[in-house]
């Protein structure tokens, strides 16, 4: 097969953290295919044909790069962050694997991305110097009761935490009861750190106690930190030691 199909994230936010791989990949590419607004990023990068489509059809979207590919196109699939990070890359595969065997040959590449969670972190310092987890707050693809079961444990196992996707207009009350669950098994000083619109040039970050943490200081463009009770201040910084027990 002569086309090839390129799962490339797009970074956080800004241009300059998009890496030379997947700009060398966009400006190959006949094909782009990805949810709408990471179209419109990756379209000011190349003049492929575009493919914006809605955020909840990740599966007809893979199916459909794989589709293109096999037909001898040059497609990249695009994501914010990370491709592999609660986006593409795992929809390509389970596509692959739902397909024809015949896809199986086809040239496939995944393309790092920086993420949200590490362009957050940076900003504020090191809050995931130590061990960390990333939990996507979102219920569309997993019961709620999973979250609560996986938040409760990671805090108990001493964990960082990153959320992604804290709160939606369809589900309003879930990032309030998330700080709930973890006010009752961490300290109230352990900091919760608010990165909206990471990388860009409006981004806000804004940390607090967990204790004085509410639902409404976060929405869909916010990636949410939670420290350990070993994250210290130093000036304006954050860092979780890695000596921490």
């Amino acid at each position: 097969m002569s086309g090839w199909l390129a799962v490339a994230g797009l970074g956080p936010g800004s241009d300059a953290l998009v890496t030379p791989e997947v700009c060398t990949a966009l400006g190959d590419a006949t094909d782009v295919i990805g949810y709408a607004p990471y179209v419109a990023r990756a379209g000011e990068m190349t003049r492929a044909v575009l493919h914006p489509s809605d955020n909840r059809v990740e599966f007809d979207r893979a199916t459909a790069a794989l589709r293109l590919a096999a037909e001898g196109r040059r497609v990249a699939v695009v994501s914010g962050g990370d491709p592999g990070v609660f986006a593409m890359a795992a929809a390509v595969f389970e596509a692959l694997e739902a397909g024809p065997e015949a896809w199986r040959a086809l040239d496939i590449r995944v393309l790092p991305g920086i993420t949200a969670m590490l362009a957050a972190a940076a900003a504020l310092g090191a809050p995931l110097g130590h061990d960390f987890c990333a939990i996507n707050l979102s219920d569309n693809l997993k019961p709620w009761e999973r979250i609560e079961t996986r938040l409760r444990l990671a805090a108990q196992a001493g964990f960082a935490m990153a959320f992604y996707n804290p709160r939606s207009a369809s589900r309003p009350y879930q990032f309030a009861r998330a700080l709930e669950i973890l006010r009752g098994e961490l300290p109230g000083t352990v900091p919760v750190c608010f990165a909206r619109n990471v990388s860009r040039p409006d981004q806000t970050l804004t940390t607090v106690p967990l204790a004085e943490a509410t639902g409404e200081m976060a929405d869909m463009r916010t990636l949410v930190i939670v420290g350990t009770a070993e994250t210290r201040a130093v000036g304006r910084f954050l860092y979780t030691p890695r000596r921490a027990t």
